[in-house]
């Protein structure tokens, strides 16, 4: 079902799925940017989910089976990987869905390239790239990448990449498109009130969904819930 490619950054290999050979052309297609541990083939599920819809998603950088360069793991350089893989794929138009830290990665794209995009979909992170602490790499290596078995999907490399390269940077430029905004409202989450009015200043329109039953892992917790929202979303921008 799906096309496995490699799309080239410079000298990184950034490995993407695609589901170009059971789509339905007449629909827009979607590329998906996951969370910072997260690989394509976990998405594999969703990319079922909307066909006939053309769904793209990629493994950024350290992460699944893309290569794990020594440096150059600022928003930059993810938005780079994101480029990459959209060329390779010869899209026009297409809704952008950023997870978790891929929203940084989907806004920062967004903001260069917003008449490439139909409709952003972010889920649970607010419209920034956050600069990480000196303490966190080895804590979130240890306290969680290890303990869950996630240390498979992403390299230590990368963890500690992101943690020396990130810089902060806003990124809530207006941008005239239509948004979804996807939030969990138990502890967790990492989506603030302010951070949802916020949304709400940059788009031209704004849906948000909230998500009674979770906090930031909304995929765990109301999957069901989950796909179906940004399924019945992307079928209205189509109208």
């Amino acid at each position: 079902m799906f096309v496995s490619g490699l799309a080239t950054n410079q000298d990184v290999n950034i490995h993407y799925l695609d589901t170009l050979r059971e789509a339905d052309h007449r629909l827009t297609p979607i590329v998906i940017c996951p969370g910072l541990s997260e690989a394509a083939e976990e998405y594999e599920d969703l990319l079922s989910y909307l066909l006939p819809r053309r769904a793209i998603v990629l493994s950024f950088r350290g992460r699944g089976r893309s290569d794990t360069p020594r440096a150059k793991y600022d928003l930059e350089d993810h938005v780079s990987d994101l480029s990459a893989v959209i060329q390779e794929t010869a899209i026009g138009s297409f809704h952008l869905f950023g997870n978790s830290r891929g929203v940084s990665y989907a806004l920062g794209y967004a903001q260069k390239n917003a008449k490439q995009i139909k409709s952003l979909i972010v889920e649970d992170y607010p419209a920034e790239h956050k600069q990480m602490t000196a303490e966190w790499a080895d804590d979130y290596i240890n306290q969680y990448l290890i303990p869950t078995g996630r240390n498979k999907l992403i390299r230590q490399q990368a963890v500690k990449g992101i943690q020396r390269d990130s810089t902060p940077i806003k990124l809530d430029g207006k941008l005239e498109l239509p948004a979804l905004v996807i939030r969990g409202l138990l502890e967790g989450s990492l989506l603030s009130e302010a951070d949802v009015l916020q949304y709400g200043d940059m788009f031209t329109t704004v849906k948000v969904e909230a998500f009674a039953d979770s906090g930031h892992n909304i995929r765990n917790m109301e999957r069901d819930k989950l796909y179906l929202t940004i399924k019945q979303f992307l079928d209205e921008q189509e109208g």
